[in-house]
């Protein structure tokens, strides 16, 4: 991926488009700090729709069994 300074991307913008349409995308910095990335519209919808891991998680198709039993031992001791 490439990098290219903001003033240079104003001046080059249709040419940037054109290359992230076709799988190049870039990196776009200003004062040296990266600040923006350009990528096709069907990249960024693919990254898009990936899930959380939470989500991932959730959607697993667990049964009680598949899991180990749960350790009802308290933590600590308490005295009061």
């Amino acid at each position: 991926m490439r990098e290219i300074q903001l003033r240079d991307a104003k001046s080059g913008l249709s040419a940037l488009v054109d290359d992230a349409v076709g799988g190049e995308p870039a990196i776009i910095t200003r004062h040296g700090k990266r600040e923006a990335v350009l990528l096709s519209y069907q990249e960024w919808e693919r990254l898009s729709q990936v899930p959380s891991f939470g989500r991932l998680l959730m959607a697993a198709p667990l049964s009680p069994d598949d899991l180990p039993p749960r350790d009802t031992t308290p933590l600590r001791q308490t005295e009061f």
